[in-house]
């Protein structure tokens, strides 16, 4: 296969149904719903096509019109859809009702029998899928769908290796998918074929046992460094990232990043932010940190990227991070956001 001539990075993952209720409104007040589609993946494959980046979603969607509705909408901006299976029962769904001041945002989900978790390992040709790609990269949410699907990751993974693909990790951990010690255990047996990991200070004590000490416990950065640094040693990461996040209410948070590699551990700005929609942030924060990460960009330059691009994911409706580099850039360099770009 001919080498791409951009960078190439390839995602693999649950394709979803999200619907929200209009406004603030809850989901026992709803009477219709917004549809957009979504995946914890499929975000970060949004995000680097928004960089530039050739990206790739592969998955398995329903062969009816609902599958390809997905599919379309991740055509819209930029993914290359080519890889994705089609058959299966149904797509997933999410329901999302956004939080606001003192009530937080709530996630349910039906996911049942959804199409990617009938996925059978000779579907996908990971030989032909990775081959002149530079990055593959998956979440915690995709193991937790079943035997199979771990499966998928495993001949993808050691595939990757073979054809000197990096690889990454956001943790991801969601309790209505699995148990802690469950995710714990195949995570951990997937990390061996893994460079890169984005989790958090609660990911590393529930599915990894680390245990961080007390006096460290009082600035959540120093915490957050001190997992990091763990799972580096214990993983052989070559960097581990993690988000801090504060705040009094689901409408303003402060929020910064952190990544720790073989030069230490670097931090960035910290921002407030006012919240339109949080869902996805991580995923932002996955994407600029691999962007960076790719162009050889220094640890701290991939930090601070990695930061903005989460800030700005927050005032974003849905969970795609519909900005460019140089949007990014600007927030970096101050931004203008007082006035009107004309």
């Amino acid at each position: 296969m001919k080498r791409d001539t951009k960078l190439a990075a390839v995602t693999f993952g649950e394709l979803l149904l999200r619907l929200d209720p209009f406004g603030m409104d809850r989901l026992t007040q709803a009477e219709t719903f917004r549809a957009r589609y979504t995946g914890a993946e499929a975000n970060v494959a949004v995000s680097l096509a928004g960089f530039g980046v050739h990206a790739y979603a592969v998955s398995k969607v329903p062969a009816h019109e609902v599958g390809q509705a997905c599919i379309n909408y991740l055509r819209r901006f930029g993914v290359d859809t080519g890889f994705i299976v089609r058959g299966g029962e149904r797509l997933g769904v999410l329901y999302v009702e956004t939080g606001f001041s003192q009530r937080p945002a709530k996630v349910l989900y039906d996911r049942s029998h959804s199409s990617i978790r009938e996925l059978d390992p000779r579907e996908l040709n990971w030989e032909e899928i990775l081959a002149g790609k530079d990055w593959f990269h998956f979440s915690g949410t995709a193991p937790a769908l079943g035997d199979n699907v771990t499966a998928v990751l495993e001949d993808a993974l050691d595939t990757a290796k073979r054809l000197g693909v990096t690889t990454s990790c956001d943790c991801n951990y969601r309790s209505k998918l699995w148990e802690a010690a469950d995710a714990g255990r195949v995570l951990s047996r997937l990390f061996s074929r893994v460079d890169v990991c984005i989790g958090g200070v609660e990911d590393a004590e529930k599915l990894f046992g680390v245990r961080v000490p007390r006096n460290r416990r009082t600035r959540e950065g120093a915490a957050a460094e001190y997992a990091a640094q763990r799972l580096r040693e214990r993983f052989g990461f070559s960097w581990v990232g993690m988000t801090l996040r504060g705040g009094a209410s689901a409408s303003v948070n402060d929020y910064a990043g952190l990544v720790c590699c073989a030069e230490g551990c670097f931090t960035s700005r910290s921002y407030q932010i006012q919240i339109v929609d949080r869902i996805g942030a991580g995923d932002a924060f996955t994407a600029g940190m691999v962007f960076q990460i790719l162009s050889g960009a220094e640890p701290a330059r991939v930090v601070e990227f990695a930061a903005a691009a989460a800030c700005l994911k927050h005032t974003i409706p849905g969970d795609f991070n519909l900005v460019t580099a140089d949007e990014v850039e600007e927030l970096l360099r101050g931004g203008e956001a007082a006035r009107v770009r004309r």
